[in-house]
C-alpha cells in the first residue's frame, strides 16, 4: 500500500517553526513529502505538479484559499489539516461539501493566548505598567511608594471573563490557584456549567460593573460586534482594566479610545479593527493603553505546537480514528 502524498500550503515567513525538521521527519514516516517548500498559490507550475498527488494538505497562516481550484486539481485529497486557528477564510465550503475531512490547531494556539492573558491579568492587577512608567519618568520612587498603599494587587479582586470559548476556559483554569472572584458572561452556557468551570455566571452589564479586570474571549460575530460599547464602558469601575486578545471588532474602539482619554480606566489591547491602526491613531499614544501587535497567539517556538497538532490529527485520520479537532461546515458560523 503506497504512502499518502503530503503537501504544504502556507506563507513561509509567517509560519517559521510550524514545520520544524523534527516534524518533517515525523511526516516522512506517515507519508510521502511531495515538496518540502509550502505552496503559496495553487495555479503555478509547482502546484500543478504537486496537487494531483496530494492526499494530505497541511495549511497554515498565509495559505491561499482552499476551494474549488484545489478540488479540481487534487482529486485524491482526503484531509486538510490546518496548522493554525480558525479555518474561516482559508477552507472554502466546497471542501466540506466534497466530504473532505478538515481539522484545525486552534487548541494549540489557545495555549499561548491563555498564557498571555494570565500575564496581562496579573500585571493589570498590580498596575505594573503604571509603576514602570512613573519610575522610569521620575528616576526615583517618590510617586511609586505611595501607589503601593492603594487598593491594588491580585488578592480578592474580581476578574470578568467574557466568553467561555476554548481560550476563555483555559484562562479560567489558569486562574484557579489565585485568590480571585471569577465572573463569566456567556449566553450559551448554564449557571451550572459556569459553576463547573469555577466561575459565577452573570449578565454582561453586571460583569462590566463588578469586575476589576475584564478579559474578552468571545468570537467575532454579527451578534458580538461592538458588544463592548460606550454604555458598557461607562459601567466599568474607575481604575479597572479591559484586556482584549480576541477580535478588535468586539469593541467600539472609538468609544474605548474616548474613555481611555479620560484616564478613568486602563486597557491591554492585542487586537484591533483594522488589524493595524492608522499611524495617527490614539492607540499608539495613550499612556494607559498597553498595545501589542497581535502576539498573544503562537509566536516563535510556540508555533511548533501547531504543526505537531496537525500531525496528530493526520495520524488519527489514517488510523480511522475520529479527529479530535475536526471542523464541520456548521462550525464555521460559530468560529472567530
Amino acid at each position: 500500500m503506497s504512502r499518502p502524498g503530503i503537501a504544504f500550503a502556507m506563507h513561509p515567513e509567517r509560519t517559521e517553526h510550524v514545520v520544524s525538521d523534527e516534524l518533517l521527519q515525523r511526516l516522512e514516516v506517515i507519508g510521502r513529502l511531495l515538496d518540502r517548500e509550502p505552496l503559496q498559490n495553487f495555479s503555478d507550475e509547482r502546484a500543478r505538479r504537486v496537487l494531483p498527488e496530494t492526499e494530505i494538505l497541511i495549511t497554515g497562516w498565509g495559505a491561499p484559499q482552499v476551494g474549488g481550484e484545489v478540488l479540481a486539481a487534487a482529486r485524491r485529497l482526503k484531509i486538510v489539516a490546518h496548522a493554525a486557528g480558525t479555518v474561516k477564510g482559508i477552507i472554502g465550503e466546497e471542501i466540506f461539501r466534497a466530504g473532505i475531512a478538515v481539522s484545525h490547531a486552534a487548541e494549540a494556539n489557545a495555549a499561548p493566548v491563555a498564557e498571555f492573558t494570565l500575564a496581562a491579568i496579573l500585571f493589570a492587577g498590580k498596575q505594573v505598567f503604571r509603576f514602570r512608567d512613573r519610575y522610569v519618568t521620575d528616576r526615583n520612587r517618590d510617586r511609586t511608594h505611595p501607589m503601593q498603599r492603594l487598593a491594588i494587587g491580585n488578592y480578592r479582586r474580581t476578574v470578568g471573563i467574557i466568553g467561555a470559548s476554548r481560550i476563555g476556559r483555559r484562562v479560567i483554569k489558569l486562574l484557579e490557584p489565585f485568590d480571585y472572584r471569577l465572573v463569566l458572561f456567556d449566553p450559551t452556557i448554564s449557571m451550572a456549567e459556569a459553576q463547573g468551570l469555577g466561575a459565577e455566571k452573570v449578565e454582561l452589564d453586571t460583569l462590566m460593573r463588578v469586575s476589576d479586570i475584564i478579559s474578552l474571549h468571545a468570537p467575532s460575530l454579527p451578534s458580538t460586534q461592538h458588544m463592548i460599547d460606550a454604555d458598557r464602558l461607562a459601567l466599568m469601575k474607575d481604575g479597572a482594566t479591559l484586556i482584549n486578545t480576541a477580535r478588535g471588532a468586539i469593541i467600539d474602539e472609538a468609544a474605548l479610545l474616548a474613555t481611555l482619554a479620560t484616564g478613568r480606566i486602563d486597557a491591554i489591547i492585542d487586537v484591533t479593527d483594522p488589524e493595524i491602526p492608522e499611524p495617527s491613531s490614539a492607540f499608539y499614544d495613550l499612556p494607559n493603553l498597553f498595545l501589542t501587535p497581535h502576539i498573544a497567539g503562537a509566536v516563535g517556538l510556540e508555533r511548533m505546537r501547531l504543526g505537531e497538532m496537525a500531525a496528530d490529527e493526520i495520524e488519527r485520520f489514517l488510523k480511522g480514528e475520529p479527529l479530535r479537532y475536526g471542523v464541520t461546515l456548521a462550525d464555521l458560523e460559530k468560529m472567530a
